[in-house]
């Protein structure tokens, strides 16, 4: 039998549930913990940032328009599809983290334990931040959360993978769309976590993941016009960088999630990543006229 030539994988770039290389043709070399290359990543441009906010606006409206039940079904779809590659995952967060495949394997069963965790928060964050409102008159007065919209996320710059998915997952599961600018030195897992959403029935544009300089995507994407919000929790690992990039978000007053110290991404994550991104729509309906018994409206 004669040898086979080697085949590389080739990495690229995922936006509007398409997989383009980066708009510039430019790559960069990926290395392991020792040094060794992996593969060459996109280095994604201005213009491919422009592009990625232009399909998460897009996909906004059928994916906020959606009912959570749906929403929590995708997401719990993602882990199905993680489970059958889980190899391929752990040895590229293995590569990337410097980790013995043991513990890369934790990391990974994690990842997709964090995807079914949010799946079930859906259809229930809604009771849990919304309500009924006690008023002084004849009215219903019902608060219910509302997404965002397009919410930029800056992955954690250690946490290839687990990371990722934390800062990830609770965006989506509320109904907002994402653009992920993955971690600098350790991309890979982000990249191919696109091809597991391009095949989870996640319509395409709700997520999109960018590789290359950290800095240089997030500046244009903090000061978009058309992002309405973003996670700076891969900026606190650069220097200057969240202080940069908050300033420049409020010119268009975005809501912006201040890089927060995690020790360790394992942990039950709690609501405050989807709370993060929620608005509060308060609906005010009148009651009509009581009764003398006051129980008829």
């Amino acid at each position: 039998m004669s040898e086979r030539l080697s085949v590389f994988k080739t990495y690229k770039l995922y936006v509007g549930g398409k997989f383009p290389r980066s708009e510039s043709g430019r790559v960069y070399e990926v290395t392991d913990s020792k040094g060794n290359w992996l593969a060459n990543a996109p280095l994604s441009s201005r213009k491919d940032a422009r592009d990625a906010v232009v399909a998460a606006r897009k996909a906004f409206g059928g994916w906020a328009g959606a009912t959570a039940y749906n929403r929590g079904q995708i997401l719990y779809r993602i882990a199905e599809m993680l489970e059958g590659r889980k190899a391929q995952f752990v040895r590229e967060v293995a590569d990337a983290e410097g980790l013995s495949k043991s513990k890369a394997a934790d990391q990974v069963d994690a990842a997709i334990d964090r995807w079914v965790w949010y799946a079930g928060w859906t259809d229930k964050i809604a009771q849990v931040i919304g309500g009924a409102n006690p008023v002084a008159g004849p009215y219903f007065n019902l608060s219910s959360p509302e997404p965002t919209g397009v919410v930029v996320v800056l992955a954690p710059q250690e946490s290839s993978f687990l990371g990722l998915v934390s800062v990830v997952a609770p965006v989506i599961a509320t109904g907002n769309t994402a653009i992920v600018i993955a971690s600098e030195k350790s991309p890979l897992p982000a990249l191919s976590l696109g091809e597991v959403l391009a095949t989870s029935d996640l319509p395409g544009g709700v997520v999109n993941v960018l590789s290359g300089r950290t800095a240089e995507i997030a500046t244009p994407l903090a000061a978009h016009q058309d992002v309405n919000a973003i996670d700076l929790a891969g900026a606190g690992e650069i220097d200057g960088l969240a202080k940069e990039l908050e300033i420049a978000a409020a010119d268009n007053l975005k809501r912006v999630l201040r890089p927060q110290p995690v020790d360790d991404w394992a942990a039950t994550p709690g609501i405050d990543r989807m709370t993060a991104f929620l608005e509060t729509k308060t609906v005010w309906h009148p009651t009509g006229s009581l009764g003398a018994s006051g129980s008829s409206y």
